[in-house]
């Protein structure tokens, strides 16, 4: 007989206390993630009341359709109407015609190619 009733209690103190330390870890790690989206749910909702309040209902729709076609583009735009109005450069609402102006301000120059034959 290696092992004595006092090693024995003794493993198992030890196993039961690196079980309880896993447990709590990973607690801890469930709370940081639901914080962090809790934290990015209000950003989103906070940028959402920003657009609203400075996009007329055109000018929502329009970016509304291009989010849908080119999400990142349309993220990208979104970022930018919420840069401009914290900066307080915006006076006013955004109609669909300067909404057309930014859309094509913000667009990414297309590549052309020139082909020829010889």
């Amino acid at each position: 007989m290696s092992d004595s009733p006092d090693d024995d209690l003794e493993e198992l103190r030890q196993k039961k206390m690196e079980q309880l330390q896993e447990r709590a870890e990973s607690q801890q790690g469930d709370e940081a993630r639901a914080q962090q989206e809790a934290a990015q749910q209000q950003a989103e909702a906070q940028k959402k009341a920003m657009l609203r309040q400075h996009l007329t209902d055109d000018a929502r729709k329009r970016l509304n359709t291009v989010k849908m076609s080119k999400p990142q583009f349309g993220e990208k735009v979104e970022q930018q109407v919420v840069a401009l109005a914290q900066s307080g450069r915006l006076q006013g609402k955004i109609d669909d015609s300067k909404m057309k102006q930014l859309l094509n301000e913000l667009k990414p120059e297309k590549q052309s190619f020139d082909i020829r034959r010889r």
